[in-house]
């Protein structure tokens, strides 16, 4: 093994560690580690926005874009995000989903619209997705998956000269995974899932509609094995954390200068 290699890691180690931006997440007070800059993160939404905008269509339901453009603005303000450009797009597609990039461009499938009842459960939606974007976890995800490149790299530079060199990279692809980056996934569901809560409930939307939402929507839990390896907390495991949320939540409700509760009817 080529251990001369180790001194001029620890040195980019430390310049790394140095260079590396800590915040706090919105309502979680979560400390994350970041690598990524705000600017950088909002200008990749951007690139991706126009790539997306190019090759998706967009849908001519007129009640799910007047319900868009009536929710959507209502969580940004909530979110008091002054970096952001807004837009809200509704795209024709049968998945049952949603999105928003960093920078704010949100997107809405109509696929998931029949899980929809009323703007407050638009709000859950919307809410859930923006709260990706404040709390950039697309840039927290590209921040490991930047420190797990490094430590594959590592990897390979010391078994350079082993038979096992493949074996070694390999499974520390596999443990990284199953350790740390899939984790995290569950812990930014979680976390959209509260700041969502949050976010609907500051814009005037009583929060009880994101139970009743995800318990249509996804309140079963799968198998053991689909519940550790998904990116999304079990079903039962994420109601619970929203009914401990709840109080929280409705606390911010009360307080908000208008309140809608459930908004308009969307069928």
């Amino acid at each position: 093994m080529r251990f001369h290699t180790i001194p001029a890691f620890l040195a980019a180690a430390c310049l790394l560690i140095a260079c590396t931006a800590c915040q706090s997440v919105p309502y979680s007070n979560r400390s994350q580690f970041m690598l990524t800059s705000v600017s950088y993160e909002n200008e990749q939404g951007a690139e991706a926005w126009k790539e997306i905008l190019k090759t998706e269509k967009l849908s001519t339901n007129q009640t799910a874009v007047n319900a868009l453009n009536r929710v959507g603005p209502r969580i940004a303000e909530a979110s008091a995000q002054k970096d952001f450009q807004w837009e809200f797009k509704v795209i024709e597609s049968e998945q049952a989903n949603a999105f928003c990039l960093p920078g704010g461009k949100v997107a809405l499938y109509t696929g998931i619209l029949p899980y929809m009842d009323n703007d407050a459960e638009m709000a859950v939606v919307i809410g859930h997705e923006v709260s990706h974007a404040i709390a950039r976890h697309g840039g927290e995800r590209m921040s490991q998956g930047y420190i797990q490149n490094a430590g594959a790299a590592v990897v390979s530079v010391l078994m350079s000269d082993s038979a096992y060199k493949d074996l070694a990279v390999s499974a520390y692809g596999i443990t990284t995974n199953l350790a740390g980056i899939l984790p995290y996934s569950r812990l930014h569901e979680s976390e959209a899932d509260k700041i969502g809560m949050m976010l609907m409930a500051k814009a005037g939307y009583d929060p009880n509609y994101a139970i009743a939402f995800w318990k249509k929507f996804g309140g079963s839990s799968g198998g053991f094995l689909e519940a550790f390896t998904s990116t999304h907390p079990p079903g039962s495991d994420r109601i619970k954390a929203m009914q401990e949320n709840l109080p929280e939540a409705l606390k911010i409700y009360n307080a908000a200068k208008v309140r809608y509760g459930a908004g308009n009817k969307l069928r």
